[in-house]
């Protein structure tokens, strides 16, 4: 028997030994702590909605203290994400942002709550004929049900402070950017990341246009980006750069704005690295003060 052939039989049989006898261990699974998952009916929506809701750590030193909320659609995909991000980038050996509550919202109808407008046509232009864009048009009511309903319940129930984010991914980085045009008080922040402008013939950057004026007060901060999205998919970037650009020469008051291309990533990854970087441009001052 070779010296190889050996060490990967003795090797096999230690790991085996090794599984075995944690096997007969008592274990138990692991669960991620602080979070819940409260429902609200919603009057507005007319529909009973499912609410994950993420705290920080707390300890002995904090237990009166008030958090920001940092709001988040698609809630099913990405709310572990988020959580894991404020917990880490809050630990005391970290400091890169305050501890911060977490509020994820799953979908429903996704098409319907994320999308400014009724739309008859697909990402191409082209005439919707396989009905896969519809129902749309419900972002007006659906950031009613989150101004009107689910903040005040969230402020309600938990220590929060007036410090709110907004934060989604694709449609929801859509409805981000226009709940920034349209209800610009509703939060502090936004997060877009590759948010859908090619929605009903580039509404979006249109609305945009008309409702920036040049050198307007927007004391806001706005971060957003998009990945490699090639192929169909290649106008994500080129609508990223035109609103990059309308955002630049708008030259507006109090506006901080970070743009993020990430030529490494698709569409479905670039929200693990984004969403970090959104984290740490949000807070960088905060941050500075550490």
């Amino acid at each position: 028997m070779t010296f190889i052939n050996y060490f990967l039989r003795y090797t096999t049989i230690s790991l085996m030994f090794i599984l075995s006898h944690m096997n007969a261990q008592n274990t138990e699974p692991y669960k991620y702590p602080q979070s819940e998952i409260a429902t609200i009916h919603s009057k507005v929506l007319n529909e009973d909605r499912k609410i994950y809701i993420h705290l920080p750590k707390l300890d002995s030193t904090n237990l009166d203290n008030r958090f920001p909320v940092l709001y988040l659609m698609d809630g099913e995909n990405h709310f572990e994400l988020f959580a894991q991000y404020a917990d880490y980038l809050s630990r005391p050996d970290v400091l890169a942002i305050p501890k911060m509550i977490i509020v994820g919202i799953p979908n429903t109808q996704r098409r319907r709550d994320l999308t400014p407008t009724v739309s008859i046509t697909d990402w191409e232009g082209k005439p919707d004929t396989s009905n896969l864009i519809k129902p749309s048009g419900g972002n007006e009511i659906f950031l009613k049900f989150i101004k009107t309903e689910l903040i005040p319940a969230i402020d309600k129930s938990y220590k929060t402070k007036r410090y709110k984010i907004l934060a989604g991914h694709s449609f929801g980085g859509l409805s981000s950017i226009n709940c920034m045009l349209t209800y610009p008080d509703m939060f502090d922040a936004y997060i877009a990341v590759s948010p859908s402008f090619w929605w009903d013939d580039r509404y979006l950057l249109k609305l945009a246009d008309k409702k920036l004026k040049k050198e307007s007060n927007l004391k806001k901060i706005l971060f957003y980006s998009d990945g490699n999205e090639g192929g169909s998919s290649s106008f994500f970037h080129s609508d990223l750069l035109k609103f990059d650009s309308l955002i630049s020469n708008k030259n507006l008051i109090g506006l901080d704005y970070m743009y993020k291309h990430y030529p490494t990533e698709t569409h479905m990854t670039a929200p693990i690295v984004a969403y970090f970087d959104a984290l740490r441009f949000i807070f960088k001052e905060w941050e500075k003060q550490q």
